[in-house]
Parts: C-alpha cells; sequence; structure tokens
C-alpha cells in the first residue's frame, strides 16, 4: 500500500513539474509575441516615415537636422535588435516626430497638403497601436516576470534556466520629457 502513495505523490510531482514548464513556456512565447507586435508597429512607423519627411521638407526648410536625425534613427534600427535598444529609438523617434508635428502647426499651406494630412494620420494610427502594443508587451512580461520569481515556478525557471525579459520603457529623463518647440517669440 505504501508503494501506491508513493508513486502517486511521484506522478503528481511530475504533473505538477510538467504544468509548471508549460505555464512558463505559453508565457515566454506570449511575451515573444507580443514583442513582435510591437516590432511590426514601428516597422511601419518607419516604414511611414520617409513619405512623410519628403511631404515636410519642401515646407520646412530650416529643420534639416530633425530630418537627419530621423534617418539616422531608420538605420540605426535596421542594425538593433535587443529590446532596450528598439525602445530607446523608438523613444528618440517619437521626440522627433513630435518636433516636426508641432513645427508644422506654424505652416498653414503644410497642414492644408491632403498628403501631410493622410500621412499625419496614419501615424497617430500607428503611435496609438504602438502605445497599446507596449502596454500588453509590458503586461505579458510583467506576468512572465512574476512567474520566475514565485514558489514553486521559480525553482522550475530555475532548473530549466528561464531568464527574465525586459519591459518596454523610457531609458533617458530627456524621453520622459515634453518637446520644447521655440519659435523665437520672447
Amino acid at each position: 500500500m505504501a508503494i501506491w502513495i508513493i508513486l502517486a505523490i511521484i506522478v503528481i510531482l511530475i504533473l505538477a513539474i510538467i504544468n509548471i514548464y508549460n505555464g512558463l513556456v505559453q508565457s515566454k512565447i506570449k511575451v515573444e509575441n507580443s514583442w513582435s507586435q510591437i516590432d511590426v508597429q514601428l516597422q511601419r512607423r518607419f516604414d511611414l516615415i520617409p513619405n512623410f519627411v519628403e511631404t515636410v521638407k519642401g515646407y520646412m526648410t530650416h529643420e534639416k537636422e530633425t530630418f537627419e536625425k530621423i534617418a539616422e534613427l531608420r538605420t540605426s534600427w535596421a542594425n538593433t535588435s535587443s529590446v532596450s535598444q528598439k525602445a530607446e529609438l523608438d523613444n528618440q523617434l517619437s521626440g522627433a516626430l513630435k518636433t516636426i508635428m508641432a513645427v508644422s502647426e506654424s505652416y498653414p499651406e503644410l497642414k492644408a497638403n491632403q498628403n501631410f494630412s493622410d500621412l499625419s494620420e496614419e501615424l497617430r494610427n500607428t503611435e496609438n497601436k504602438i502605445s497599446f502594443s507596449r502596454q500588453f508587451y509590458n503586461d505579458t512580461v510583467t506576468i512572465y516576470n512574476t512567474k520566475l520569481q514565485v514558489f514553486p515556478s521559480n525553482i522550475i525557471a530555475g532548473m530549466f534556466n528561464f531568464q527574465p525579459k525586459d519591459l518596454f520603457k523610457a531609458e533617458s529623463d530627456e524621453a520622459r520629457k515634453n518637446v520644447k518647440v521655440d519659435f523665437g517669440n520672447k
């Protein structure tokens, strides 16, 4: 009789380990999927930017530095794969785009341009999707990272070498600030 009890306990432990392991794998896959959703939206934004910049360039000739920064960020994006590096590039690009949008307010002929309006709307929609995707990613990473730290899944995570994931966040104080636009009116 004792052997059956020991055997039942061993089977229950094995099933518990399998269940916890599968939960960790599912959480990890969900994190990877949510990151790919951010990546898709960020790539969409980077694909929209050349058309947007070309539309704006004709009106904003004195914003050359901002346009060069955007081109540089697009190049850096193509050469980056880590979450933290992409988050930093995203923050820098968001700042540059905010500057262009803010400066565009002083160009009525640009605001009246249909191509500019269409591209601005697409960028705004994409920014909303990026924001939602970031939130979803951070939520899934938080759930995954929590599983790595709570008992008993932390033991299984350690045995199978599950590693915590980085949250998508603003990396610098500068990225957290609002863009200041100064038209020289003092």
